[in-house]
Order: structure tokens, then sequence, then C-alpha cells
């Protein structure tokens, strides 16, 4: 078993509160988090952006990973997902993510292509992660 650790700090309330994030690596170290750079668009991060940081990196590896199975190599593979917070009741959740993924990848068809990225979106251990969310997928080969 592989376990990674992140962190958060909190202080003071939700709207006028400030918090910093860390990554266990220190790829993310204190960087700063709130309301204001969660629903404002102020400069530092949020949840949303890290999950969909993650799923796009955990999704590009998973696809690396299938395209081997098609005796393939991408030269390139660019994912973004944007993860979509919704209200929901008195509350929000996730409840969609969208993958749009661009690859290049010498001697591959579109139709393997297509078949790789959608398998690499099902067994990607992120997606995984969002039983029950709709994840959405347009795929490009150039």
């Amino acid at each position: 078993m592989i376990t990674k650790k992140g962190s958060a700090k909190w202080s003071g309330d939700l709207k006028t509160g400030k918090g910093h994030v860390s990554t266990e690596s220190g790829a993310l170290d204190d960087q700063p988090y709130g309301f204001n750079t969660r629903f404002d668009g102020q400069p530092g991060t949020n949840p949303e952006e890290l999950i969909g940081a993650a799923h796009a990196s955990c999704f590009s590896m998973a696809l690396s990973l299938v395209l081997a199975d098609h005796g393939a190599t991408a030269d390139e593979i660019n994912t973004t997902a944007t993860v979509s917070l919704d209200k929901d009741g008195d509350g929000f959740a996730v409840k969609k993510v969208h993958l749009d993924l661009t690859a290049k990848i010498p001697d591959l068809d579109e139709a393997a292509f297509n078949t790789a990225a959608n398998a690499a979106k099902e067994g990607c251990p992120i997606s995984k992660l969002f039983k029950g969310t709709e994840i959405t997928l347009d795929a490009k080969l150039i």
C-alpha cells in the first residue's frame, strides 16, 4: 500500500478566515486558500483545483499505462480536469468532472486512442474516488 499526506491549517470563520495547504513531498508548502480563492477568484489555491490537478495527473498516468497495452507510447499527453462545485441543498457538492485530453501518439489510430482514453478514465484511481460523480471526457488525438 502507498500512502501520501496532504495537510491544511485554517483559522477564522468561513468568509474571512484563511488557510494554508501543504503536501508531504513539499511540492505545496503553506499555499494560501480561503473563501476568496475558492469563490471570488483571488490568488491562491482551493480544493477544487487541487482535485482537478490530482485527477488530470492520475488520468494521464493511467492513459500511458493503457497505451502500453496497445503497444503505443505517447509523445505528449495534456489533460485538464474541470471540477464543478454545485449548490446542493443548503451546501455544495462536486457533481461533475470534465476531462479535456489532447495527446500526440505516433502510430495509433483514432479508434484505439478513444478506447484507451475511456479505459484510462474508468481505471484511474482518482476517477474511482469520484464514484457516483459524472465524469465526462473530450479526447483529441493530434
